[in-house]
């Protein structure tokens, strides 16, 4: 009911100003749902994922220069308010939200230096993926629903002139993505328009029975859709590819080494530089490979980093045969995984997780598995396997893989908040990365304190690769790193063949600094466990530190660690 009532007014709140009342929660409560009512307002998708009620599915975000011009405007403003609301004031409920806002903003406007809207081709989490999870969401049923439907991928061929048109603007003041990444999302695009209508992964109406609808939209894709996936196609093939950029890098770009700061504070929720990021991962790996050396010298009688990789992956038993082996192995594993993770936390969460092969049109673009999150907790989330690197994937690195990505990683995380954190808008719409990644590589350790491998060779590749993206992020970004040091350096791991570094090299183009997420977080958690054990002694209980951790919701790394420390010094 309260959430009813908090959504309600979102619903009819307007853009004008919010000023300090003097009342410091009231201030904060009514920033926080002008934030998300405009948020909503700018990209009324989000609501889908964030698990956000909306009345509003006839449109996709407003990427015109007059839309982002003004969603900048606004995110100014808002910040100037917070700014304004006195912190010490705040009762200790309202501490982690005041965090969220304060993070979001700030690190929203320093991204703005990127003008990300001007080189936007991405094979990873661009237009072209994010409409097809909003067509899995998309609600249907009734007539004005298939209406809204119909509206808003109607105007897919108006949204596909808007990026062109960025694009060129792009080019003309020196901004491009990569030629690797266009020539994936190229791909990409080749498999859609293959598909017939109703195979798209667009095509809403397969979830609704009504057949004059489902006639519409076939005709919508192949008579709308499909052209407007061809232009730009036939755009980036050939008037984009010739001009883009050959190198992958940010510093390639106006004000580049400004952009991957800000990019790294996004990410990270942190304000080290590059080279504190770099430094920091170079320290971890050899910590890191330290631990390889002596699992080696016990298992192959040897304490060499390669040769023990080496000797880990060439065991014939730990390969597969095909992708259905590797997908069964894989469901099979996520049982195990789930009833030995209740012995790493004081409450299981009730949403079950699945796993199911990543969509055709993003095997073929190499994109790595993922899990993506379903707000409605009587639907499964789902990871999304990749498959198409059966080959060279071993069980130990499915396992790993199983443990990052579902129990106890992201789906634990992410479901079990949903259940516990505080059910306002702002922490269902706010995420980072250096959180929730860093549970995920928190969550891979703890696969071999609760015994959830079951093979040796697991628990020397969850060694092999943490930490490695906080040297080869800002390797490339920030250090001139080439493009083939980045690949080198990535199968030198023995995590990577060369197509799984190319492929991972063009993820951290469209994505930089994400990679530096996980082992930021993931060692700011291992460092607030080791003060609780150290503090607590016989008191420290692991179920409760990782509920703690959680419950919250996805918090800035400085706010998890004020929210521990007070939960230490109240067991204390």
């Amino acid at each position: 009911m309260k959430r009813c009532t908090m959504l309600s007014v979102l619903c009819v709140m307007s853009a004008t100003a919010v000023h300090a009342t003097g009342n410091e929660a009231l201030s904060l409560e009514q920033l926080v749902n002008r934030f998300v009512a405009e948020s909503l307002k700018y990209d009324p998708t989000m609501a889908y994922e964030a698990g956000l009620p909306t009345r509003v599915h006839d449109r996709f975000a407003d990427h015109t220069p007059s839309a982002i011009s003004a969603r900048f405007a606004e995110e100014t403003a808002e910040l100037k308010v917070l700014d304004a609301i006195d912190r010490a004031k705040l009762p200790a409920t309202s501490l982690a939200t005041y965090a969220m806002l304060e993070e979001k903003l700030e690190s929203d406007l320093q991204l703005r230096v990127c003008r990300r809207e001007l080189w936007n081709v991405d094979h990873f989490t661009g237009w072209v993926n994010q409409f097809a999870d909003v067509a899995d969401k998309q609600p249907v049923g009734t007539a004005g629903l298939r209406t809204q439907a119909l509206r808003r991928f109607g105007s897919v061929p108006h949204y596909v002139d808007i990026e062109i048109a960025n694009l060129r603007r792009g080019l003309g003041e020196g901004y491009s993505a990569p030629q690797s990444v266009v020539r994936r999302v190229i791909a990409q695009l080749d498999g859609l328009i293959a598909l017939p209508p109703e195979k798209s992964p667009y095509f809403v109406a397969g979830r609704d029975s009504d057949p004059s609808f489902r006639a519409a939209f076939t005709r919508l894709i192949a008579e709308h859709i499909d052209p407007a996936l061809k232009r730009y196609r036939n755009f980036l093939a050939n008037e984009y590819l010739p001009h883009a950029r050959s190198g992958v890098a940010l510093s390639d770009l106006p004000q580049g080494a400004a952009c991957y700061q800000a990019y790294l504070r996004q990410y990270t929720t942190l304000s080290r530089t590059p080279q504190e990021v770099y430094d920091l991962g170079v320290r971890t790996v050899d910590t890191n490979k330290a631990d390889v050396a002596r699992i080696g010298a016990k298992l192959f009688g040897t304490d060499d980093f390669d040769k023990v990789v080496a000797a880990s992956k060439a065991r014939p038993e730990n390969h597969f045969q095909s992708k259905g082996e590797l997908l069964e192995y894989s469901r099979a594993f996520i049982a195990r995984a789930r009833e030995r993770t209740a012995s790493l936390i004081d409450r299981m969460p009730k949403q079950e997780c699945v796993i199911e092969p990543e969509r055709d049109f993003e095997d073929q673009a190499g994109v790595s598995s993922h899990y993506d999150p379903e707000p409605d907790p009587s639907k499964p989330g789902i990871y999304r396997i990749e498959l198409g690197n059966w080959q060279v994937q071993t069980r130990g690195e499915a396992e790993v893989t199983v443990v990052h990505e579902a129990w106890p990683g992201h789906h634990l995380q992410i479901s079990l908040a949903r259940e516990i954190a505080p059910d306002t808008p702002v922490n269902k719409l706010i995420f980072n990365s250096a959180y929730v990644e860093g549970w995920a590589r928190y969550a891979e350790a703890m696969g071999d304190e609760a015994d959830i491998y079951q093979t040796e060779d697991a628990k020397i590749l969850r060694r092999v690769w943490p930490a490695r993206g906080m040297v080869v992020d800002p390797g490339l970004h920030a250090f001139n790193w080439t493009r083939q040091h980045a690949v080198d350096y990535l199968v030198g791991t023995g995590r990577f063949d060369a197509k799984g570094a190319e492929n991972l090299v063009d993820r951290i183009a469209v994505l930089p600094g994400q990679l530096t997420a996980y082992d930021s977080g993931g060692l700011e958690i291992k460092s607030l466990r080791a003060e609780a054990e150290a503090a607590l002694g016989p008191k420290f209980d692991v179920r409760v530190f990782n509920r703690t951790v959680i419950d919250e919701g996805v918090v800035p790394l400085g706010e998890l660690r004020r929210h521990v420390q007070a939960w230490i010094g109240s067991k204390k």
